[in-house]
């Protein structure tokens, strides 16, 4: 039997500036519940890319999955490669928000191995995916404020120029 959930949050930060962060897989332990990430295949510091695995490990629980479609500034697609799962197809959605910024939905279907076990897992995913939209909407913020923060130079008004004139 297949099982569903979905989780919203809301990020000030633009579509292009939560991606980047999702992409990076380097960055998830930062913001996620996750305690440590590896790539296999791909540069584990760059962008991930279709066809790139992650390894995350939080306590003694391991789970790879497998990047499926990646959607600029819009879809993150996902399957889970290994762990209690027969099938696990999970998709981050990035929508322009009408009040500014981004409108994050975490979802994904999913069949449990274990017989049974499908109302726990929903349960549990449920929360735990919550907590992953909620820690990338903010990350993305802080990413956001930063990156603007070292492109933008502020204006000193009230001050004279000053010029080397011989």
């Amino acid at each position: 039997m297949t099982y569903a959930y979905a989780v919203t949050s809301h990020s000030p930060a633009n579509p292009d500036a939560v991606f980047t962060v999702l992409v990076h897989a380097a960055t998830w332990s930062t913001w996620a519940p996750i305690d440590t990430v590896e790539i296999e295949g791909g540069d584990p510091k760059g962008p991930q890319q279709v066809g790139d695995t992650r390894v995350f490990r939080t306590g003694r629980a391991t789970s790879h999955e497998r990047i499926v479609e990646l959607v600029t500034d819009r879809r993150f697609g996902y399957e889970n490669a290994s762990g209690p799962f027969r099938s696990y197809r999970g998709t981050v959605e990035l929508a322009e928000a009408p009040q500014g910024g981004t409108d994050i939905t975490w979802s994904a279907a999913f069949e449990p191995k274990l017989r049974l076990s499908g109302p726990f897992w929903r349960w549990y995913l449920t929360r735990f995916m919550q907590k992953m939209a909620d820690g990338l909407a903010a990350y993305a913020e802080r990413s956001q404020n930063v990156t603007t923060a070292r492109t933008t130079t502020p204006s000193i008004t009230g001050v004279p120029s000053q010029t080397n004139e011989e």
